[in-house]
């Protein structure tokens, strides 16, 4: 344990929590896993472990104390926000709670995300981010592959860059697909995955030009806090944008996560596809 107190990992949907607790057990740490009830999809043998549900702090709460966890991460996907009966609070989140039903019930993913972090924060922790804990996965500035963008190229991700900035002030979603310059696709609550199988059967229909291929970005939202939620692309996102008729994806270097990147990138090579890590300024206040 480090003197900052035991690393809890609550544990969403595919591999990146795990990716996140080796690389903490890697660095000396015996993590605490929580997997999320009706959420988490792997196996944890070897490891501590909780099952929770998403809207229990009280549960929560108690695990916080008996652990002596004082830092957490969160990490995995989470498709569906806690029904009401599902919230189970303490004394320390009831004066919280019409803040975070109103978040539930109106808020984008990034404000339920904030929320969800100030509620973790007044148990007594701090929350860090997945890349705090595996920097590794971060991607780099500029081409990871062989395949490279080319002028057209350049000018599709300039293009989505755009959209996909407007797209996260709106706390909509992260990614935009450009294609010969023109906004095709733009991502919501479906997820990347599902945007990119509409541009693929937009592409069959007719919809979207044959001559020109295109690039997903996806981004950081500017008001985005980047200890949750940052920008992930691995080997279904590939798949999705060869699908697609895409010429890449490019996300942002220091911003966004590359999950499984030997595997990642020795498929986007054999399929043509480049990946690439464009540079943002942003207000040093993130």
């Amino acid at each position: 344990m480090t003197q900052d107190g035991r690393l809890a990992v609550i544990a969403g949907s595919g591999m990146l929590p795990v990716y996140v607790a080796e690389a903490a057990r890697a660095a000396g740490e015996n993590p605490f896993i929580l997997p999320l009830k009706n959420e988490a999809d792997q196996r944890w043998d070897g490891f501590d472990t909780a099952v929770i549900g998403v809207g229990d702090m009280s549960g929560l709460s108690a695990l916080i104390r008996r652990h002596g966890i004082k830092r957490v991460v969160m990490s995995g996907g989470v498709k569906k926000r806690p029904n009401f009966n599902e919230i189970h609070v303490n004394l320390r989140f009831l004066m919280k709670l019409p803040f975070a039903v109103r978040t539930l019930l109106s808020g984008g993913d990034d404000a339920v995300l904030k929320m969800v972090i100030q509620l973790i924060e007044s148990q007594g922790c701090r929350v860090v981010g997945a890349h705090e804990i595996a920097p590794q996965l971060l991607a780099e500035i500029g081409p990871q592959g062989t395949a490279r963008p080319n002028d057209d190229d350049q000018r599709d991700i300039a293009a989505a860059m755009k959209a996909a900035d407007a797209l996260g002030r709106l706390d909509v979603g992260q990614g935009a697909v450009s294609v010969g310059g023109r906004i095709v696709a733009l991502e919501g609550v479906e997820g990347t995955d599902r945007m990119l199988q509409r541009v693929a059967e937009l592409r069959a229909e007719g919809r979207i030009s044959s001559r020109r291929r295109g690039v997903l970005v996806k981004l950081c939202k500017p008001q985005q806090d980047i200890r949750a939620d940052l920008p992930t692309i691995g080997q279904s996102t590939v798949e999705h944008a060869a699908r697609a008729g895409l010429a890449g994806i490019a996300v942002e270097a220091g911003r966004a996560l590359l999950l499984q990147r030997q595997e990642t990138l020795a498929m986007a090579d054999a399929a043509g596809v480049f990946v690439s890590g464009i540079e943002l300024q942003h207000d040093s206040t993130l």
